[in-house]
């Protein structure tokens, strides 16, 4: 759980595309080991957010702040080294399809550190047990189910040793016994690497097992931080109807 520190710190943030205002002036702290889901409708700049953070988007105005470093104002090589410590999962678990899993896996640590053969090989296979996933390792993603290949796109996500995980719809997709799986699965990776994260999602079951604190974005706005229990609890109308459409959904 989260330690008092802050690892994170969004200031003021502000992105637009032409006339759409996506993000209007956010600010948030994520505390170090903590995780925090991010809610909101679908265009209200959830996405845009995580890749911001990640500096796959520049804002128009705000900083970013991880490990008390100001994200844009990094040069090339300083960026690439914070990004080492970053990872991000997408919702398709962006795995590789022309790629086993053991290559899948294989290609960061490949990309990032210098390991030799046998290194590489053991660190494959404890990641892979750390997914439960260790016979798979020679399968195609096409012979995974869509929960295999959230784990396997997790274990790529995870064999680089992250300090920053980022989530986008970590569950999206899957039946509610896999939402289940999978949401366990991060949170009990994440306490046992001790990873700071972000999660964008709108499944409540999800959040309610990864959560420490949650915000929901409306408009590019922060109209709501707290826990999910008090989410559930808001007498904002906006709030309200958004829990009734995701319970009915379950």
């Amino acid at each position: 759980m989260a330690n008092g520190m802050s690892y994170l710190q969004i200031k003021n943030l502000s992105k637009r595309f032409d006339d759409l205002v996506v993000l209007n002036d956010v600010s948030f702290n994520v505390k170090e080991a903590e995780n925090l889901v991010v809610f909101g409708r679908s265009g209200t700049g959830k996405s845009v957010l995580l890749k911001c953070i990640i500096g796959l988007l520049v804002p128009d105005s705000g900083e970013i702040f991880i490990e008390d470093k100001n994200v844009h104002s990094l040069n090339k090589n300083e960026l690439n080294n914070l990004r080492k410590r970053m990872s991000f999962l997408f919702q398709s678990a962006a795995l590789y399809d022309s790629m086993s899993v053991r290559e899948n896996l294989e290609f960061p640590l490949l990309r990032h550190f210098k390991m030799t053969e046998t290194e590489r090989r053991k660190k494959i296979m404890h990641t892979l047990e750390l997914v439960s996933l260790t016979e798979a390792i020679d399968k195609m993603p096409s012979e995974l189910s869509g929960g295999m290949r959230k784990r396997i796109g997790l274990a790529r996500s995870i064999i680089t040793d992250p300090k920053l995980m980022l989530y986008d719809e970590p569950t999206t997709g899957l039946d509610p016994i896999s939402t289940k799986e999978i949401s366990e699965l991060i949170i009990r990776l994440q306490k046992q690497l001790n990873m700071t994260s972000i999660a964008v999602t709108h499944d409540l079951v999800c959040a309610e097992i990864i959560s420490d604190r949650t915000i929901f974005l409306d408009k590019g706005k922060i109209i709501f931080e707290g826990t999910i229990k008090e989410l559930k609890h808001s007498n904002n109308p906006m709030l309200i109807n958004f829990i009734s459409n995701e319970l009915i959904s379950e």
